[in-house]
């Protein structure tokens, strides 16, 4: 998982990925240290090919503001640049990996 420093960084994987995973955390949340460990395996093993990267909230205030983040851990999914799926706070990872299915099986198509 790529973390990410700049907003133009952030702005043009959106417009580059075919698929992009967006975990926004921070150094003092726990929940995001926690569960960005199985966020890696769940989604390399269930969908090799999208791009997954991390923000630091507490080190790029920025970026989460531009973003709409507020609350940590969000995750945002990204396909063709248009924003699919976002979780806040709460949310359960198996759902996150159940809904990314039928829009990555659109775009992956063989």
């Amino acid at each position: 998982m790529q973390n990410i420093e700049t907003l133009a960084e952030l702005e043009g994987l959106k417009q580059s990925e075919d698929a992009l995973l967006i975990l926004f955390g921070g150094k003092n949340c726990n929940v995001c240290h926690s569960i960005k460990p199985k966020l890696i395996e769940l989604v390399s093993e269930a969908y090799p090919k999208m791009k997954m990267v991390y923000v630091d909230c507490h080190v790029v205030t920025d970026i989460c503001a531009q973003n709409g983040v507020l609350t940590l851990p969000t995750l945002q999914v990204f396909f063709t640049g248009q924003r699919f799926i976002e979780e806040v706070r709460a949310f359960s990872l198996t759902k996150v990996i159940d809904s990314i299915a039928r829009p990555y099986s659109m775009v992956f198509s063989d």
